[in-house]
């Protein structure tokens, strides 16, 4: 998206900022309301919602999901659309609409479609969600003035969507490129008491699936500080191995999902080291990411020798 400056007025009609919330972005054709699920009856009464436009359902599907779940659909009044999401959907807590500012504004199914066409193409694309659409419009025909003006409302969304937590239609950045040029994972490793690797722990499924055959690992909280110094990840197997036993070189930290988790994407695959067992490790030291150094990796014998006090 460009980054051309743009002011928005955000109205609170209930006098809650964690509530139902009006965006209106300064010469634009359409607005944005965004509000809890919890709201909705309350809400849908609102003229808004009386108006063409698109709209996004998000929500955790389950308790352990590590990425949202979206619902994208349009409407040439998205009231009964949502209606019946409301009742028929139980994944969402939070919705999404973007409407235009009058009924009278030209927009018709073929410009709606269009821009749920591509939001679904956008999210698909950006592999931040899990979609619950069951069918994937095709794209409408619009004539090129058509197709511009629709293109201006679809990137208002875009700027708009980052201001209300929802990061999902994103294309992931690398925010640190640690190993991009390929570098292996060295034989003589720099002596340094900076933390350089992150090890995390992984169970038997997710090791093998993604650490060793995707050469990535995802679903990571990394403080801010850390991000730009980890150069290398390793795995702690747990049960029954309960040891550190791969590490790979990482070429790029991405965000992943919308819960300020990170993924890592290795520059070369995970080669396997000398099992460093849990042995005399306090109960729990390994049930989330730690880092050390990647000397400290090499030469130690337990996991106590990895974290020195």
């Amino acid at each position: 998206m460009p980054s051309d400056g743009f002011t928005i007025r955000i109205f609170v009609p209930d006098g809650d900022p964690e509530g139902v919330r009006i965006i209106d972005r300064m010469a634009s054709t359409g607005l944005a309301i965004t509000f809890p699920r919890v709201q909705w009856p309350n809400i849908k009464a609102r003229p808004e919602f009386q108006r063409a436009g698109v709209y996004v359902l998000s929500g955790y599907a389950t308790d352990d999901a590590e990425l949202p779940t979206l619902y994208i659909g349009q409407g040439d009044g998205v009231l009964d659309r949502i209606e019946s999401h409301y009742s028929g959907k139980d994944f969402w807590d939070w919705g999404f609409a973007f409407v235009t500012k009058s009924t009278d504004s030209g927009f018709n199914r073929a410009h709606i479609t269009w821009l749920e066409h591509m939001l679904i193409t956008r999210a698909r694309l950006a592999g931040r969600s899990h979609l619950n659409n069951g069918n994937i419009p095709t794209e409408p025909t619009l004539s090129e003035a058509d197709k511009a003006d629709t293109y201006l409302f679809l990137r208002e969304i875009f700027q708009v969507l980052p201001l209300v937590g929802l990061r999902a239609f994103e294309i992931p950045v690398p925010v640190a490129t640690p190993n991009a040029s390929g570098e292996i994972v060295p034989a003589a490793p720099k002596v340094t008491d900076e933390p350089d690797t992150v090890i995390v722990p992984a169970q038997k499924d997710g090791f093998e699936e993604v650490f060793l055959r995707q050469n990535a690992w995802w679903a990571i909280r990394i403080g801010g500080g850390m991000i730009p110094k980890v150069k290398y990840i390793a795995a702690y197997q747990s049960n029954p191995v309960s040891a550190v036993t791969h590490v790979a070189p990482v070429a790029s930290i991405e965000p992943y999902g919308e819960d300020g988790k990170y993924k890592l994407n290795f520059s070369a695959p995970a080669k396997p080291i000398d099992p460093i067992p849990f042995a005399d490790a306090p109960s729990g030291s390994m049930q989330g990411p730690r880092y050390t150094t990647y000397a400290r990796l090499m030469a130690a014998k337990k996991v106590t020798d990895l974290f020195p006090k």
